[in-house]
């Protein structure tokens, strides 16, 4: 009997509540990560062969300017004494991110771990095998903007990150993409309740 032939009360029914899986995210986070830190890499790489440190070349007038300096602190010279402190966390940064990248089934979130790992990464490289020595390498920055820091592709990038997280984060979407409501039920169990 074909399911046309088939009585209404014999046909399986479909909740539309009970869907199936979200598919993984994790390559999406891998993409973005792959894109990101090859730009960072690429354009430290320009800057060191083309940039003469200190010296302020515009590049968009006034807007965006390049500057190299070594930046032996976290993002914007934050802490410049803590070098290797500002190492180890950046492991770990990797280490979780990568870890929980495998649970995502969200595309923001996946996004947002992305910018983030590219980000950790990044920098994680320039500290890794830059001078003066493994986990002491001081972070390449050459991009300055008006009235802020100088920085580069990855603190653009976990600025990104941190924005997404927010958003995110404000908005209530958890890492598998459901969306917690100010009870804090996801909304098909409030429409269920």
């Amino acid at each position: 009997m074909s399911p046309a032939e088939t009585p209404p009360e014999q046909q399986p029914h479909h909740d539309p509540d009970q869907r199936g899986p979200r598919p993984r995210r994790a390559l999406w986070t891998f993409v973005v990560w792959a894109v990101v830190y090859a730009l960072d890499q690429v354009t430290k790489v320009l800057a060191v062969a083309h940039l003469e440190p200190g010296v302020v070349r515009p590049f968009v007038g006034q807007v965006l300017q390049f500057h190299l300096i070594r930046n032996p602190g976290a993002a914007f010279s934050f802490a410049t004494g803590a070098t290797w402190i500002f190492t180890v966390l950046a492991a770990v940064v990797v280490v979780v991110v990568v870890r929980m990248a495998r649970k995502l089934r969200s595309l923001p979130w996946a996004l947002a771990f992305g910018f983030l790992l590219a980000g950790a990464t990044g920098n994680l490289t320039d500290r890794l095998l830059r001078q003066p020595g493994f986990a002491r390498g001081h972070v390449v920055d050459f991009l300055q903007l008006p009235h802020w820091p100088i920085f580069n592709v990855a603190d653009a990038s976990i600025c990104v990150a941190a924005v997404f997280i927010a958003v995110l984060a404000v908005r209530g979407v958890g890492l598998d993409g459901s969306r917690q409501t100010r009870e804090g039920s996801t909304p098909s169990e409030a429409d269920r309740a």
